[in-house]
Formats: structure tokens, C-alpha cells, sequence
């Protein structure tokens, strides 16, 4: 039978979240033909072990080093036998009907090149780097000063779709035979940066890329892009590949290029966001009376099903047990909830953790139970 739909996850060093991602993943394939294959890049926690005794279906390819972003995507890519290909990051969560509207809606756009769609983070937050402009020059130069009106495509609301130049690396559905048309990820690109390339690349081939608001996913995202000098670094100098590669037109706009990249990975040191909110009480949205006296024997503080309240606030932690309620359910409640400032961790089926991140910034945690 011809296969829809490859998932592809490169994954290092994000066990507990893959686990997760992959759940998730598996939720929303049910009436879908398709495969999950992880890329592995050498990942020094037991990723590997887990996909192999909990996921046995899955295609796992265990590099024996970190090749990167780019090329680990292009190996998964490489041996996948569906029509269209998801590139997927390991810290995200998708709905149970996330690749089903996607899916419709790629098979209703024939040039679609690639498609992106909603995202947030762990307590609800858009992320608005999931619909871009091209990053030119002046673009690029307005960002790293502090300005992202036109580096952002806020011409598309997030709930709304519409055509964009450039998506993130995080979620992209692409026809299989497109990606391997344009060449896939660029493998100069170690980390950062190429999924810039890839959308620019695929436009310049005579599609389009889109994105696609009516579904939303969770991307944890402090998980795979740590905000320190490494980061920086990385994608800055990915940037400068870019712009040598597509956007160079003289040696003096090349200089000044050159001059401002190196100037950002010097000095953009913008403090993380690392602010937690004290845990005050601890709501459980499960209907599963073992689940919430495992979790009340490990929490020390109040602890309330979520039948006992109706109104979200600050100081609260919401614990939601996709078991019960599914992975929609928590990306909903998660994203209609955002102005409440309180934080949440998901519960994977058949899973006794829960696991969760309360900013953009910064690692996540886990509670075993």
C-alpha cells in the first residue's frame, strides 16, 4: 500500500520529550497511512533504548555522531516512502487531527511547496517565527537591532492561512518529491538556518509555501535552541551561508553583511526569559483516580481534580492527561489560556510522567509519578 504521509524526527539528547512527541505523533497518524522514522544523533541519554522497546514500529536510524540538523533530515528523508514528508522537531506536540487538515489542505494547494502551521510554546504563546519574510539585508539588519516588524509575516493573523516565504524548521510538510527535487536540506547548514534556505530554495523553484493556521502544535522549543554564545554563533554564521548563497549582490553589501552578523554574534546577548511562577496548587485534568493519587503522593501542595475548578489562574500548574482528554485537549486548553500566566505539563498515554516547559527559554521539567 502506498504510504501517505513520513514523519521525520531528528532527535538528540530529548528523551523524555521525544517519548512524548512520539505519542502524540502516533495519536494523530490512526486513520493515516504512514511511518515515524528518528534520526538519532548520538544522543548521550537513553533516547535510542526507548524508541527501541517502546516504539518497536518505528524506523530508528542511530548515528554513531552528531551530523547535524540538515543531514540527519536528508538520511530519514532518504529511505522514507511516503508521499509527502513531515520534518518534525522532537520537543513538539501535534493534535489529533493535526496532519489530517494539513493534509487536506496540501492535497488542495498542488504547488504547495512546503507548509507550515500554528505553533506555541509550553504556556500557550504564539511564536511568531512560525510564518516569515525573507530575511534580506535590511530585514535581517532591523531584527538584530531590536525590530521584527518586517522580519515576521504579520500580514497572515495567526488562526488565519495564506502564503509565506519562509517557515520554521520545527514543522514542514513537504511532497517527497519536491524535497528531493530542490536537493532537501542544504548539509552546509549544520544547525540553524536551514530551514530558511529550504523555504527560499523551494519558492525559487516555482512554489509556494504556506501557512497554515487552523491546526496548532505545541514546540517546546527551549528543548533545541538554547539562547547562549554557541547558539548565537551557529546562527549567525548560518546566516552568513545563506546570504552568500542566495542574497549577495556586490562586495560592499557583502562587507557590511559580514561586519553586522559578526557584531550580532558578539553582542546580541538578550537575557533569557527564565522567570518562573511559583507553584501554588496543582490541578489534575484527569479522569483516572489512580493517576491523580500517584500524583498526590509525589506533589507537596494542593492538589485538585479538574472537575473542582473552573477558572485557570495564575500560580496554578496544570497537569493534563492525555490518557483521558487527548493531545487537542491539552494544546487547546493550552493556548486558550495563555493570559492566565499559569503553567501546565502533559501527561503521555501510558506514560507516568508528566512533562512540560514554562518558557521559550530555558529546559524543561519532568515529574515522575
Amino acid at each position: 500500500m502506498r504510504l501517505k504521509l513520513s514523519v521525520i524526527i531528528v532527535n538528540y539528547n530529548v528523551r523524555y520529550f521525544l517519548e512524548l512527541c512520539l505519542k502524540s505523533v502516533q495519536a494523530a497518524l490512526t486513520d493515516i497511512s504512514a511511518e515515524i522514522i528518528v534520526v538519532d544523533n548520538l544522543s548521550p541519554d537513553d533516547s535510542c533504548a526507548m524508541v527501541t522497546s517502546q516504539f518497536p514500529e518505528v524506523q530508528l536510524i542511530a548515528n554513531t555522531d552528531n551530523v547535524g540538523f540538515a543531514k540527519a533530515n536528508n538520511q530519514g528523508v532518504a529511505i522514507a516512502k511516503g508521499e509527502y514528508v513531515c520534518i518534525l522537531n522532537p520537543d513538539t506536540v501535534v493534535a489529533e487531527d493535526t496532519f489530517t487538515k494539513i493534509l487536506a489542505f496540501a492535497d488542495n494547494h498542488p504547488k504547495a511547496g512546503a507548509i507550515g502551521c500554528r505553533m506555541i510554546d509550553g504556556t500557550g504563546r504564539f511564536l511568531p517565527e512560525c510564518k516569515r519574510n525573507l530575511p534580506t539585508p535590511k530585514v535581517a539588519f532591523q531584527k538584530i537591532f531590536g525590530n521584527g516588524d518586517r522580519y515576521y509575516a504579520r500580514h497572515i493573523k495567526a488562526h488565519q492561512s495564506g502564503e509565506v516565504a519562509i517557515l520554521v524548521g520545527a514543522f514542514m510538510l513537504i511532497r517527497r518529491a519536491i524535497y528531493q527535487e530542490v536537493g532537501g536540506f542544504d548539509e552546509q547548514y549544520f544547525m540553524y538556518g536551514e530551514d530558511i534556505d529550504l523555504s527560499h530554495t523551494i519558492t525559487m523553484a516555482g512554489y509556494q509555501n504556506y501557512y497554515f493556521g487552523a491546526t496548532t502544535i505545541i514546540h517546546f522549543k527551549g528543548e533545541s535552541t538554547a539562547r547562549d554564545a554557541t547558539y548565537r554563533k551557529r546562527f549567525y554564521g548560518a546566516m552568513q551561508i545563506f546570504y552568500a548563497k542566495h542574497l549577495q549582490r556586490n562586495w560592499i553589501e557583502s562587507s557590511l553583511v559580514r561586519l553586522g552578523l559578526w557584531y550580532a554574534t558578539l553582542s546580541r546577548k538578550r537575557k533569557p526569559n527564565t522567570q518562573t511562577i511559583a507553584v501554588l496548587a496543582y490541578i489534575v485534568h484527569t479522569t483516572a483516580k489512580t493517576t491523580y493519587e500517584r500524583l498526590a503522593a509525589v506533589l507537596k501542595a494542593p492538589l485538585k481534580m479538574n472537575n473542582q475548578t473552573t477558572e485557570i489562574q495564575r500560580g496554578q500548574q496544570h497537569i493534563l492527561d492525555a490518557n483521558s482528554h487527548g493531545y487537542g485537549y491539552c494544546i487547546d486548553l493550552i493556548s486558550k489560556n495563555v493570559a492566565q500566566e499559569a503553567t501546565y505539563k502533559i501527561i503521555p498515554k501510558k506514560s507516568t510522567f508528566a512533562l512540560g516547559s514554562d518558557h521559550s527559554d530555558g529546559r524543561g521539567s519532568i515529574i515522575h509519578f
